[in-house]
């Protein structure tokens, strides 16, 4: 029995013993498995990284912060740089303002402004920014001007004979008042004809230079077209004169304007064939179709 007992009891120390050393760090199966791996460190906060250049700005990054594009424009710049910046567009403003301001008066008619400081303007736009234009026509609303005109005609007697002054722009008047489409010719022909001869000739009546005389003979040649025909015997010398008339004021208005009419009379035109209208066959003494109607 005793020895059944020392081999069963030395046969489980011997296992005992086996198994610790197994377990053991030093054991057989750590020597085969090499060393133990390291652990992983804990995950925590990320490290920042730099953004590239020219790269989008990440969401949520503060303008003008380590990650945001420079800013375009003035916003760009320092604030003394803005402030100089500031200054300067005001200052190119201003100066623009001022100029156009100026321009705009010396192309207005007159008016109280141009006439206290006419020079000044003057002064400023002349030469280099001389306009040969007006905003508005010249007394706008203002004047009344009438072109009339008188004939000589010579009758079967031989004795010449004066008509009476008809108004050619009030026969004007009449074929636009009431047409929806009037002609270029009603409208125009004779006001531009006036105007082409009052500023080529002086207070004298005098041309002033070739175009004097070229307006001369326009406005001559557009009276005889109108007067030649309309009452008997042949048409020798025509008259011209114009009636200005100012228009009055408003009753609110304290301005006191003389509204009695001034004439302009200019002498009397020999009138010649070549200022007699054609008619189809180019005859010079033919007379058109208008006045042939208005007999």
């Amino acid at each position: 029995m005793e020895s059944y007992d020392s081999g069963a009891g030395g046969a489980e120390r011997a296992r005992q013993r086996q198994g610790g050393d197994d377990a053991g760090p030093g054991g057989p199966e750590a020597d085969r498995a090499g060393p133990a791996p390291e652990r992983a460190p804990a995950p925590g906060p990320a490290a920042p990284v730099a953004a590239e250049p020219g790269s989008p700005e990440p969401d949520g990054a503060a303008p003008g912060g380590p990650g945001a594009p420079p800013r375009p424009g003035i916003a760009g710049l320092t604030p003394g740089r803005q402030l100089a910046a500031l200054l300067a567009l005001a200052l190119v403003v201003a100066a623009a303002g001022l100029h156009l301001g100026l321009v705009f008066l010396h192309v207005a008619p007159s008016n109280t402004l141009t006439k206290e400081h006419g020079e000044t303007v003057d002064a400023w736009v002349l030469p280099e920014f001389e306009q040969n234009w007006k905003l508005f026509a010249p007394n706008p609303l203002q004047q009344n001007i009438a072109v009339q005109a008188r004939a000589e005609l010579r009758g079967a007697d031989g004795e010449p004979r004066a008509t009476g002054w008809h108004d050619l722009s009030a026969q004007d008047g009449r074929a636009i008042d009431g047409n929806p489409v009037p002609s270029h010719t009603q409208q125009n022909q004779l006001r531009r004809a006036w105007d082409f001869f009052a500023s080529t000739h002086d207070a004298q009546n005098q041309p002033n230079g070739m175009r004097g005389t070229l307006s001369e003979r326009y406005l001559r040649r557009i009276v005889v077209m109108r007067l030649d025909g309309l009452e008997d015997g042949a048409l020798e010398r025509v008259q011209v004169r114009v009636s200005t008339t100012n228009v009055a004021p408003p009753r609110w208005s304290k301005e006191i304007i003389d509204t009695n009419p001034v004439f302009r009379q200019l002498p009397w035109w020999p009138v010649t064939e070549d200022d007699r209208p054609l008619d189809a066959a180019g005859d010079p003494r033919a007379r058109d179709d208008r006045t042939e109607a208005a007999r």
